[in-house]
């Protein structure tokens, strides 16, 4: 067989798997799309699992109407504008693969409309083939709506996973935005049933709460600490709260969410010695550092990332973590032991008497029979000091 170029739309399909994986894959491109267009308010509904209907609107910058078809383009983005910027990326998204990938393997609609524009402006694309502009009316800011996931990619949509799992996942990664971002309000919905609804005013304990239930967010130990341009926020249980595996484990650095081994390794020594073999810690972990001083380049899916000083990183989070964890735990508290060997726990009286050997009670007594007048002072003859340690010794003794 000859070598030939594949046609756009295979090329297109084969790029999106490596972004697109799930509908929570689209929801996550699309809320940081959202957030790096500076909003304060993201909506999400879904239907049928995100199979049928994903549609993300927020209320940011907008995206003007000539620069629409562009959006949709490969490769095409305003958040890098040389080779140079890659190793400073301070945006979610920077790729321009998003917008192209869903597009090629949905049926894409964008509603969009800037603050400065009299009117709003609205792009269709259908399994990569891109539609006209149309002028349309429409609030300030973005809404994408994708319908009919993989519709032309059979194979991907049958090995999607069952509607709760799919769900549950989606659930999940949104939950998990609303943390990193507490001051921007969050609404997840499907049908008419809302799934999670935050209040935007920075509180990150009560979108704990409605991931894992007011008792356990409760419990949950706050991590805040700082150095040398290296800052870490969020949560971590006390080593009474665990789970059977590390789903639970979160990390987001500079906002973006990563699934970084390296840093759940150095969590997990925070809490050597601490829990039993097999259980790890429910947390939620936000660190902030330098963009310079991390590569986000690394997958399509900007889920992974490399440190310029792993090591450092990697000891700054163990010992924040460990810090709180100390911090945080109760000291037990040591028995106190008796100089004289007593180790009951029987209330000492003021009678000792019935703890002092006989003997030398005795000796005590006999000492006290002795008038001052006797003769007997301080300078008493060592005859008689030997007559008397004489009979302390025959009164220890056993009949």
């Amino acid at each position: 067989m000859s070598i030939h170029i594949l046609p756009p739309e295979i090329a297109s399909q084969i790029a999106a798997g490596e972004v697109v994986e799930r509908p929570a894959s689209v929801v996550k491109e699309l809320v940081e799309n959202a957030l790096d267009a500076g909003a304060k308010t993201i909506g999400i509904e879904i239907g049928g699992a995100g199979r049928t209907l994903i549609r993300v609107a927020d209320d940011g910058s907008g995206i003007p109407a000539d620069e629409l078809t562009l959006a949709v383009e490969r490769h095409a983005t305003s958040k890098l504008t040389s080779a140079a910027d890659l190793f400073r990326i301070a945006t979610l998204g920077f790729r321009g693969e998003a917008l192209a990938s869903i597009g090629s393997v949905s049926r894409l609609t964008i509603t969009s409309r800037r603050a400065d524009s009299p009117a709003g402006a609205r792009l269709k694309v259908e399994g990569g083939k891109i539609g006209r502009v149309e002028a349309v009316g429409a609030p300030v800011g973005t809404v994408v709506q994708v319908e009919d996931l993989f519709y032309n990619v059979p194979a991907r949509l049958k090995f999607l996973k069952q509607d709760v799992t799919e769900r549950r996942a989606i659930d999940a990664l949104v939950t998990r935005y609303a943390l990193a971002y507490p001051r921007v309000r969050f609404k997840l919905a499907e049908g008419n049933s809302v799934s999670l609804q935050t209040a935007g005013d920075g509180d990150r304990r009560a979108i704990l709460a409605a991931l894992y239930g007011v008792d356990t967010a409760r419990q949950m130990l706050e991590v805040d600490s700082a150095e040398e341009g290296l800052k870490l926020t969020g949560f971590i249980s006390p080593v009474a709260l665990t789970r059977s595996n590390r789903r639970e484990i979160t990390f987001f650095i500079n906002g973006r969410w990563v699934q970084d081994t390296p840093l759940t390794q150095a969590l997990l020594q925070a809490y050597h010695t601490l829990l039993m073999v097999g259980r790890y810690p429910i947390a939620a972990l936000f660190l902030e550092m330098p963009p310079e001083e991390v590569d986000v380049n690394v997958h399509p899916a900007k889920a992974e990332v490399r440190f310029r000083d792993q090591d450092r990183v990697f000891s700054f989070v163990q010992r924040a973590a460990r810090r709180t964890l100390l911090a945080f735990t109760p000291v037990p508290q040591a028995v106190p032991q008796n100089l004289w060997g007593r180790t009951d726990d029987r209330p000492q009286t003021a009678d000792r008497g019935s703890q002092i050997d006989p003997a030398w009670r005795l000796a005590h007594e006999e000492s006290k029979v002795e008038s001052p007048g006797s003769g007997l002072d301080d300078s008493r003859p060592a005859q008689q000091t030997e007559d008397l340690l004489r009979n302390c010794i025959k009164l220890n003794r056993s009949p």
